[in-house]
């Protein structure tokens, strides 16, 4: 897969993610090794990769995976790896033919795809498969376009009450927000945009609705550093991204149960509710039994849907809330220029927290 270009401002690289595994199923690649090559590994960086390579299992392929070159080694030197290990690396890529740079000419494949990284905008996918993409400026029309089938002729705008509680549940709703999956949360730039949207979110007053079971499950201790290093983890927990755990959880179904009332008006009145996750995987009953439809989205828009409270909101468009002087806030409001992610990783992700968490491993 030819990858040209690099990705615009406001996309993250999950949105990424999302268009390769879209456009890898179409072609199909089950059995096949997949390789990404081309002028646009340049502007890529290796946690961008790496999440791009986790999502083999969802677009059908053996394996994908980049070439070594001078990204990998810097990637390396960063997480603190000895130096003469990472000469090695290096040498070894070379004498076997392994190594890539900006000059090298393009390998021979039986088959090949290009995406223009440019052209990706920001989406997720569901309601049922990671192959499901969905533009975001047409995800609530997309969902209330499969809610009747979803719900087999009954009332798609029925409002349930919710035991002990002072609010209804609607179909749509989203009541799991997890930011939870093996690279999404190892990928220091959207873990960060997700910690200054929810910092800014909270400056303007906004809440996670009462009905969204909210969680945050690192891939790595190291993140849990960062994020309580630049003050981002406060936030969070303001939100109900508190940390549960690290690696798998709401993937696998390990988000634990619903509220018992939250999941009687469920069950009882025959609503789709969803669940919005950083996740890899969204197929029907895997996140939660009470849950028929599942969306797979970056971190940041994990937290946008947490305050939003709904897939039947239009969170590109239609207002997340209102601030504390009753105007209303939008999710171009509050989420975080590319500068302003990027400071924040150089100046709070350090060498240091890699080999304090991970020094150790081989002892």
């Amino acid at each position: 897969m030819k990858l040209t270009n690099k990705l615009p401002a406001g996309t993250t690289a999950t949105d990424l993610v999302l268009t390769v595994t879209e456009m890898l199923r179409a072609q199909g690649v089950v059995g096949k090794f997949v390789e990404f090559y081309g002028p646009g590994l340049d502007n890529l960086p290796l946690t961008d990769r790496a999440t791009i390579a986790n999502m083999a299992p969802e677009y059908g392929a053996t394996c994908g995976f980049f070439p070594v070159d001078k990204e990998t080694l810097r990637y390396l030197e960063f997480t603190s790896r000895d130096q003469a290990q990472v000469n090695l690396v290096e040498a070894y890529a070379k004498a076997q033919g392994m190594w890539r740079d900006a000059d090298s000419p393009d390998p021979v494949f039986t088959e090949t795809l290009e995406l223009d990284m440019s052209t990706v905008v920001p989406c997720i996918s569901g309601p049922k498969q990671p192959k499901d993409r969905v533009d975001l400026d047409k995800a609530k029309a997309a969902f209330a376009e499969v809610l009747p089938e979803l719900m087999a002729g009954a009332d798609t705008e029925k409002a349930v009450p919710v035991a002990g509680a002072d609010h209804d549940l609607r179909s749509g709703d989203v009541v799991i927000a997890a930011i939870t999956s093996c690279t999404n949360t190892s990928n220091p730039s959207v873990m960060v945009a997700a910690g200054l949207l929810a910092q800014k979110a909270r400056a303007k007053g906004l809440q996670t609705k009462p009905w969204v079971k909210a969680s945050l499950a690192p891939g790595s201790q190291v993140v849990s550093d960062y994020l309580n290093a630049a003050g981002l983890q406060e936030p969070l927990d303001a939100l109900g991204f508190n940390v549960v755990g690290f690696g798998c959880t709401t993937c696998i179904g390990n988000s634990g149960p619903l509220a018992a009332p939250i999941s009687e008006a469920i069950n009882a009145n025959n609503l789709v509710a969803t669940s919005v996750l950083s996740g890899n995987r969204n197929f029907e009953g895997r996140i939660s039994p009470d849950i028929r439809a599942n969306y797979l989205a970056s971190p940041p828009l994990v937290v946008a849907y947490a305050i939003a409270g709904s897939v039947l909101q239009d969170i590109n468009n239609e207002s997340l809330g209102d601030d504390t002087d009753g105007n209303p806030v939008y999710l171009r409001d509050i989420w975080p220029t590319s500068k302003e992610v990027q400071d924040v990783v150089n100046s709070a992700v350090t060498p240091d927290m890699f080999r304090k968490e991970y020094g150790n491993v081989f002892d």
